[in-house]
């Protein structure tokens, strides 16, 4: 009786074994549909390991943003913090030489990287398309950037509005900040850092035409914090690129065709979000017509991992329609659509007109798409 009951319990642990690394070798793809002329890359730059102030090896890394369904990602542990400098010598190329090896054997880009880590100001800067990180170890931080320019770097501030820095939570603006602007040396602002949306950084990006980044800043494994639910993926810097490579993604980051998803929120300008938003969506017409005052239901088809939620922002002359509505992710939601008694029959086109009140196009500023719907009206 004693050896079955350990049999049993043997077997029972190695089919959970087997089933937890089947889950561990399965990747979960994030549906955002590609725009115009680009693919849709998902894409993480900023991210720590046990060569700074983290508690992953860099070979995790590469197997989370597989795992993640990420194209990219880069390695940027501090320069200047070396927490773990006691346990591993300090060598600031290494992490990402041990993440691009793994992420060569996935397919995952692995970009190397570096945090050039300062008081505020000027704050922290990631520098990423490194040839050498070892280079800004300068004890100046206008050398560091220096160094980073000469290797022909894209630099962007980090977590403008962190409260390490500033405890109210909001980004500041400093002198340091328009010196680095002039003399081309600040291509970018994190307007999402972890789960923080800063506005203000929105808002700069935008007045400034700086491109917008959403990265994770990571420290632990990446399931610790995200993934707990369909909704919770990492952030991610969505990068519309011409190729999925290294060097269409800088293309794009250095042109500035980004945008920021992090939960259920998209950041970003009308060009990218507008084809986004359209691209995943179909609209399948009403099957009858609507007599007098009656209805019908449109049915509206979302692709996509993103639910969209919208809320009307005018009338139409010959139908009423819902005032809000969810397009929920990977679902075919129902528009009831009504007659109006003053509209005259026949078979029309319908624009109604919506805001995506979840698809940021400046802070506190939705989205302004339309929706056609074919209706036939008979009295």
């Amino acid at each position: 009786m004693k050896l079955r009951t350990i049999a049993c319990l043997t077997a029972v642990t190695v089919v959970l074994a087997l089933g937890a690394q089947a889950q561990n070798r399965a990747r979960t793809e994030i549906n955002v549909p590609d725009i115009p002329g680009y693919v849709t890359l998902k894409c993480d730059f900023h991210i720590h390991t046990v060569f700074s102030d983290g508690t992953v090896w860099p070979n995790i890394r590469a197997d989370e943003a597989w795992r993640d369904g990420m194209d990219a990602i880069a390695i940027t542990d501090h320069i200047e913090y070396q927490p773990h400098k006691d346990d591993l010598p300090t060598k600031h190329n290494r992490s990402y030489e041990i993440a691009k090896a793994q992420g060569d054997t996935l397919g995952v880009i692995v970009i190397r990287g570096a945090e050039i880590t300062r008081s505020m100001p000027p704050g922290h800067f990631n520098a990423v398309f490194l040839k050498d990180a070892e280079a800004l170890a300068t004890p100046e931080w206008r050398d560091s950037i220096d160094a980073a320019i000469k290797q022909g770097a894209f630099i962007f501030w980090n977590h403008p509005g962190w409260t390490g820095q500033q405890p109210d939570g909001v980004g500041r603006w400093y002198a340091e900040h328009d010196e680095l602007l002039a003399k081309g040396a600040m291509h970018g602002i994190e307007v999402v850092n972890g789960t923080s949306y800063y506005p203000e950084a929105h808002k700069w990006c935008l007045e400034k035409k700086l491109t917008m980044l959403c990265n994770s800043d990571e420290h632990t494994p990446i399931s610790f914090n995200y993934g707990q639910s369909p909704d919770d993926h990492r952030p991610i810097t969505l990068v519309f690129a011409a190729k999925r490579t290294a060097s269409s993604i800088k293309d794009a980051l250095v042109n500035r065709r980004t945008a920021v998803y992090s939960k259920n929120l998209l950041v970003g300008e009308e060009q990218f979000l507008n084809p986004i938003f359209e691209r995943s969506i179909r609209v399948i017409q009403p099957p009858s017509p609507i007599k007098g005052t009656g209805r019908v239901y449109a049915q509206i088809r979302n692709s996509s991992d993103i639910t969209y939620q919208l809320r009307l922002r005018g009338e139409v002359d010959d139908v009423t329609a819902p005032g809000s509505i969810e397009l929920i992710a990977g679902r075919t939601v129902l528009m009831e659509l009504r007659g109006r008694a003053t509209a005259e029959a026949g078979k029309k086109t319908v624009s109604l007109p919506y805001r995506v009140e979840n698809l940021l196009v400046a802070p506190d500023r939705g989205l302004d798409v339309t929706i056609k719907v074919e209706v036939e009206l008979v009295k």
